[in-house]
């Protein structure tokens, strides 16, 4: 049987190159990067092996134990985890536990993931090919780290299958994953600074991490090395009764699993209440206001497209205390007031066949179109406020303050306005209700950039007017230009807001049919 569950692995896998061709490239430059990495690092840990003995014990336990956690970790994260051999497909097969487990456990070396901690920790070999001794007792700890690392992520996910098929948690994990990779320039540099200035510390927290499960089974190569061979096998009983914990806990959890399958029924909440709908006005555009408010506070997609934005100000502190100049941030009005009011251009592809609503309750087009811009409205506005006004109490600079109000309020309005134009004649790929917000679908690539880029290129020209009073201001110095955009800029703004609602209106009543066609092509 566990012969035959890895046959079935290899198998699944060998069956994900049978593609498309243009999938299949995708996966074979996605191949070729990750054995680029791993090249790198398994020749990294080679080099290694001329290094002094307390760096390489250093850069392989604490190494070794970052990636324990990350096998601990990123599966309570990573919704697009591999669940090829889910436990509750084999609910309806009597396959005995114990062979059930050593198959799923040797399977999981049958995929990129695995097999490349696998090889990576073969390379601490290479680190401890100093010795006979070193060598072998660093091949038994490349075993039992790389089964510590798969095991611990099977443990994870078996645990938490429940919380796993929910949508939500699927979604705010989504989320999470991508925050870290938006902050990985402060983060990295944060970690740098940290390590030149403990670096003597690292040794000592090697040596104390090597006495824990995670950093037991990495260090026995180089405590042989250093002729410690009580503490050698003392660490590696550490890891061999820390799989042998594992599995036990994985063995009663799979059994629980194969008993009671993960479930993601419906909701059991009560209806009643109308929520938004009863606090907005009971018009057609009221109407549309609230079900678009709903999607902006519970669609994931909405969230995904925007979870930049509470981290720019973050993005743009880190860089200007790298350079000593805080001038950037005044940027952040103007900037979150482009993205949030762009943000909508995508509306009714992000709606899909749902959009038939609108057109079976016969909502106007021009109703339509200000109820979506309310909506964004309603969140972006005190946003690009904060965002506008925030930065000047770290500048000092406030006489600015009028200019930057006029020339966010412009952006945002005027955005709007441009957004509710192109939606109602495009649309675009995005990703369908229910997947992952950061899901690339397939479409009209093409069409997608050309919509996208003319857009912003357009949103540009109408900025001119603001544009022109900011430059005014600073090259003159003189404050009276921000004071007069001010004025302009929201007042023009709201100008093609309403011009940008009526005409988006009108080619919504004209091909609302035919925008809804396309959408139904797009599932």
């Amino acid at each position: 049987m566990v012969a035959h569950l890895l046959r079935l692995k290899w198998r699944l896998l060998l069956n994900g190159f049978k593609r498309s061709p243009l999938q299949l490239v995708g996966i074979g430059l996605g191949l070729l990067y990750a054995l680029g990495v791993l090249s790198l690092l398994v020749a990294g840990l080679v080099a290694l092996r001329w290094a002094n003995a307390e760096i390489a014990h250093t850069v392989v336990v604490l190494g070794g134990a970052a990636t324990v956690i990350g096998w601990g970790v990123i599966p309570l994260v990573a919704s697009a985890a591999d669940m090829t051999l889910d436990p509750s497909r084999f609910t309806t097969f009597a396959i005995p536990p114990r062979q059930l487990l050593a198959g799923l456990a040797l399977a999981g070396f049958i995929g990129v993931p695995g097999l490349a901690t696998l090889l990576a920790a073969l390379g601490t070999v290479g680190t401890w090919s100093r010795s006979f001794p070193s060598a072998a007792g660093a091949l038994a700890g490349a075993l039992l780290g790389a089964l510590t690392c798969i095991v611990l992520s099977k443990v994870v996910t078996t645990a938490t299958a429940g919380l796993a098929a929910s949508r939500r948690f699927k979604d705010v994990s989504s989320l999470v994953v991508f925050v870290p990779l938006v902050l990985l320039g402060p983060i990295m540099a944060g970690i740098v600074e940290g390590i030149r200035g403990s670096g003597d510390y690292l040794p000592h927290l090697a040596r104390a991490v090597s006495w824990t499960p995670l950093g037991a089974a990495w260090s026995l190569g180089g405590d042989l090395e250093s002729g410690e061979v009580v503490a050698a096998c003392a660490k590696a009983l550490i890891a061999a009764v820390t799989v042998a914990l594992l599995l036990m806990c994985w063995h009663v959890l799979l059994q629980r699993a194969l008993v009671t399958p993960a479930y993601s029924g419906g909701s059991a909440k009560k209806g009643g209440r109308l929520g938004l709908f009863a606090i907005l006005p009971g018009t057609p555009a009221g109407a549309v206001a609230a079900r678009a408010l709903v999607y902006w506070l519970k669609d994931p997609r909405y969230a995904g497209s925007l979870v930049v934005i509470p981290l720019l100000p973050v993005i743009f502190f880190f860089g200007g205390s790298q350079s000593g100049n805080f001038g950037l941030l005044m940027i952040l009005g103007p900037l979150a007031a482009f993205m949030m009011s762009w943000s909508i251009s995508a509306d009714i592809s992000y709606d899909n066949t749902a959009f038939a609503l609108h057109l079976a309750s016969g909502v106007k087009g021009a109703d339509d179109r200000l109820g979506r811009a309310a909506a964004c409205l309603a969140i972006s506005l005190p946003v690009v406020l904060v965002f506008t006004v925030g930065p000047l109490f770290i500048t000092g600079d406030w006489t600015w303050l009028p200019n930057l109000l006029g020339l966010s309020l412009g952006t945002l309005f005027t955005g709007l306005g441009l957004s509710s134009v192109i939606s109602a004649r495009y649309n675009v790929a995005v990703p369908l209700p229910g997947d992952s917000p950061f899901k690339k679908p397939p479409g009209n690539v093409a069409q997608t950039l050309a919509v996208q880029g003319v857009g912003m290129l357009a949103l540009a020209v109408l900025l001119l007017p603001e544009m022109a009073f900011v430059i005014l201001q600073l090259l003159s110095g003189a404050p009276e230009a921000g004071w007069i955009n001010l004025v302009v800029g929201p007042l023009l703004g709201v100008v093609l807001l309403t011009v940008g609602v009526r005409v988006g209106g009108r080619w919504l009543d004209a091909r609302g049919p035919e925008m809804f066609a396309q959408l139904s092509v797009n599932r």
